[in-house]
């Protein structure tokens, strides 16, 4: 199983790498393009045998508590086979 955990920036915060991203854009022509948001991406590899509802907890907990800012990031979780 994989754990993949997907973290941006909340929509209030200023996100200058984005900012950057979109404006290069636009400079090299790729039109209609409402904002970038920069953010991780995480994939963490579950031993074998593991609990899929216990590592759903868990790794929400981790990525709450150590891999996300929860004042100024939101994340998205997803446990795979």
């Amino acid at each position: 199983m994989k754990a993949k955990i997907i973290i941006t920036p909340k929509k209030a915060v200023v996100d200058p790498q984005g900012i950057t991203v979109k404006k290069a854009l636009e400079h090299m022509g790729y039109t209609g393009v409402a904002g970038v948001h920069i953010g991780k991406y995480i994939e963490i590899d579950l031993a074998p045998g593991t609990d899929k509802a216990a590592a759903q907890k868990a790794i929400d907990d981790a990525t709450h508590k150590l891999l996300s800012n929860p004042v100024i990031e939101d994340y998205k979780l997803e446990i795979t086979d």
